[in-house]
């Protein structure tokens, strides 16, 4: 059964998969649709005996076990939920799931997470001391699907200490060093990758990255992390192509999802249908030097949200950003619900300068007025940004520089989003 976001979309999966293929097909290239849960290969049970256990070795041993096309489940039993792990590795084509009442827990230890430099759960200069929960590297057609959830335990006191995973980012932003955390999920250089349904928790830095991966769907994800846990974005495609985005909620403690190119160009965008909650919203950036290019986000609500629909960079790391467009989208309670910015965390001048072009917003409106931003770089490299049907309601304070507009905000005759019924709660807030 599908996540649905509209009571429109609710007529089942079939009609719901027609309906997003054409725009997927727009900017991602694939034909995209709900992804289906691959056969089963084994299942593996909690443990009722030996709860808190490290279970790493045992669910490695059944991954590299399972063939490629097949699922390795982790299911509950006997009141046994929980399953507790270092780091993991997904093989070629696995497909990992973990079922409804299970949940995935990353250890607190941070041994088990070090790359072998003794910094994993404290601060230094450098960063990236600790290894992910889970690593996806090479091959094709694996996935992380199933009804349970994977909790990154970044609330939790790391072992050994008197500071939890986020206690520690936070002192280092204070100490303007580095932290040394998992993330939760790093998929690298894999093609056709699939999030299917899976809750995402806690995570103590980034939930989900990619790099270099060419097809990665994520279709009915939840992220459900603290709005003010730090560093820990939602989904970061970067340096990736064909990517689809669907059906997903999300609330995080920074960018619900932040599209960069640090490394290589990020292209065939489709983020389509998805509700955000606390967070820094639907981001471009910081890192675009590799190019970023042909995105569409479609269908999207964001409700209080720090920022809204947000392009950042600055001379040190930016690129070009053409073929971006944002359509049908609401936000309420946004205080920056437009934001483009090519000076993003000034510091010392560089030579990679922003260039943001052939930008456009349909079809967009914010409930709350919040303060606009819309900038370009010198007048060389001006914003260029077209905008129709673009509404703030109240008395936004709007800032522009070096910008280059087709249409306007809030222009005589634009026709303004109904969204008074397009504010959702977040899954299983609905009672509260």
């Amino acid at each position: 059964m599908l996540i649905s976001t509209r009571p429109a979309l609710a007529a089942g999966a079939a009609a719901l998969a027609c309906a997003l293929a054409p725009h997927a097909h727009a900017q991602d290239t694939r034909k995209v649709s709900e992804p289906v849960v691959p056969p089963s290969c084994a299942v593996l049970h909690a443990d009722p005996a030996t709860p808190g256990q490290d279970d790493a070795a045992r669910i490695q041993a059944a991954i590299k076990a399972c063939k490629p096309g097949r699922a390795l489940h982790l299911a509950p039993r006997d009141g046994a939920t929980g399953f507790v792990s270092g780091p993991l590795t997904l093989t070629d084509g696995v497909t990992l799931v973990v079922d409804r009442g299970a949940t995935l827990y990353a250890s607190t230890n941070p041994a088990l997470f070090d790359r072998g430099a003794g910094t994993c759960g404290t601060n230094d200069q450098n960063g990236r001391g600790c290894s992910p929960l889970i690593t996806v590297k090479g091959g094709a057609g694996s996935g992380i699907m199933g009804e349970g959830v994977i909790d990154g335990q970044g609330g939790r006191l790391i072992d050994g200490k008197t500071e939890s995973w986020w206690q520690i980012a936070r002192r280092a932003q204070k100490e303007k060093s580095r932290q040394n955390v998992p993330r939760l999920i790093v998929v690298d250089q894999v093609r056709d990758f699939t999030l299917y349904r899976i809750t995402l928790r806690n995570s103590p830095n980034f939930h989900v990255t990619t790099n270099r991966v060419d097809g990665f769907t994520a279709w009915g994800v939840r992220i459900d992390t603290p709005h003010d846990a730090r560093n820990t974005d939602g989904i970061d495609p970067g340096a990736s192509r064909n990517i689809t985005i669907a059906h997903s909620y999300i609330r995080t403690g920074d960018d619900n999802i932040a599209i960069k190119a640090g490394s290589g160009a990020t292209e065939n965008v489709s983020i389509l249908h998805n509700h955000f909650y606390s967070g820094h919203g639907m981001s471009i950036g910081s890192e675009t030097n590799g190019g970023v290019r042909n995105i569409l986000v479609e269908d999207l609500d964001l409700d209080g949200t720090t920022s809204g629909l947000r392009i950042k960079s600055n001379d040190r790391r930016g690129g070009e950003v053409r073929g971006v467009v944002y359509r049908n989208v609401c936000m309420r309670d946004v205080k920056w619900p437009l934001f483009i910015d090519t000076h993003y965390e000034p510091g010392e001048n560089g030579n990679l300068i922003p260039n943001y072009t052939g930008v456009r917003m349909e079809q967009v409106r914010s409930l709350t007025p919040g303060r606009l931003a819309l900038g370009g770089y010198d007048d060389a490299h001006p914003l260029k940004l077209a905008l129709r049907d673009v509404v703030v309601d109240g008395k936004p304070q709007l800032k522009t520089e070096f910008a280059q507009f087709d249409g306007a905000i809030n222009a005589a005759g634009a026709q303004a989003l109904d969204c008074s019924r397009r504010f959702e709660p977040f899954p299983g807030d609905e009672a509260h």
